[in-house]
């Protein structure tokens, strides 16, 4: 498609809106500089010059629709505690209603803290509790989340898997089934960490590590052009089979991405990023952005090019970051 009708797709962003359930965090950073080594251990001395935080994980998904331009429904479990607290309130600084938002008081919110020193990430420190969240919410959430997609006001539903805890299968597939008597637009990032089949899906976006541990099969180097990536093809073909997706979109880092489809069709998206500094998020960019192309009326091929300009803007900042409609229609025209 030319980009000037991507660009075209993109003024429909705000017309679009986009329900999201998954595993909600908080981002926060560390940032400073080393000088030296500790003495009391081999470790580096961080002299602090600032901290920040931001949404992550399916919050960072919502946050890039925003930026967008597009408009999202949030749903998810928090702790009883004070970051629970701050990704509502930081939802509702970029105007998502935390409604759908509910308390686990079982486990504590999720938030992942990284030292950086430059632009060298030196260490990640993870608060969180994986175990399987408790039925009785599982159960309000899908409720929830069922009530709203019955009501009429979305074209696509979001189910972003990080793995800690919140999603059975049952739980999902109960969810796509649902979205699909509505024809609503379903699409899945998976995690390999939380092995479960699911049928039904619109889109399902896996990287290249993920999707050959989905497929059960032991990773390969990638090696020449992604074209003549035999073992992807051959994995691709193991997960179309399997899940009966109708489109397969994996991200393959530095070499772009692989769309393949339902009916034998594929293409490789070669990367549009000019420089990569911190690829954290980029995936969740690749997931706004194609959900929001595809409930604006795009075929899946426009949706995979619109959502890979989208990553290439990501990649070249540090740190958990989103991309906006203007940084969008720059990258499509080359500035």
């Amino acid at each position: 498609m030319k980009n000037s009708t991507l660009e075209a797709v993109i003024s429909q962003f705000p017309n679009c809106r986009i329900a999201v359930i998954g595993d909600l965090m908080i981002d926060s950073y560390v940032w400073g500089v080393v000088e030296r080594i500790s003495p009391e251990a081999p470790v580096p001395v961080v002299q602090v010059s600032k901290t920040s935080c931001c949404l992550g994980g399916a919050a960072n998904v919502m946050r890039n629709i925003v930026t967008l331009g597009g408009q999202v429904d949030a749903f998810g479990l928090v702790g009883n505690d004070s970051s629970g607290e701050l990704i509502r309130q930081m939802l509702r600084e970029y105007k998502i209603d935390p409604a759908g938002v509910l308390t686990d008081f079982a486990r504590p919110s999720i938030r992942k803290e990284r030292v950086i020193a430059g632009s060298q990430q030196l260490l990640r420190i993870d608060y969180e509790n994986p175990s399987p969240a408790g039925d009785d919410l599982r159960r309000e959430l899908v409720d929830k989340v069922k009530a709203h997609l019955k009501s009429g006001k979305v074209q696509a539903l979001i189910i972003e898997d990080y793995a800690k805890g919140l999603f059975a299968r049952d739980m999902v597939q109960e969810l796509i089934d649902y979205a699909n008597t509505l024809n609503i637009i379903t699409v899945f990032d998976p995690n390999p960490r939380n092995p479960m089949q699911l049928s039904g899906l619109t889109v399902m976006k896996p990287n290249r590590l993920e999707a050959f541990a989905m497929a059960g099969v032991p990773q390969t180097a990638q090696k020449g052009s992604a074209e003549n990536d035999e073992s992807l093809r051959k994995v691709a073909n193991l997960l179309m089979q399997q899940w009966q997706v109708k489109h397969l979109l994996i991200s393959l880092a530095a070499q772009g991405m692989a769309l393949y489809n339902q009916d034998g069709s594929s293409m490789i998206i070669p990367t549009r990023a000019r420089e990569v500094y911190d690829v954290s998020g980029a995936g969740d960019t690749v997931v706004a952005t194609a959900a929001l192309a595809l409930a604006a009326g795009c075929d899946a091929r426009s949706a995979a090019e619109l959502a890979n300009y989208a990553a290439g803007v990501v990649v070249r900042q540090l740190g958990t970051a989103t991309v906006s409609a203007d940084e969008l229609r720059e990258a499509l025209s080359g500035k």
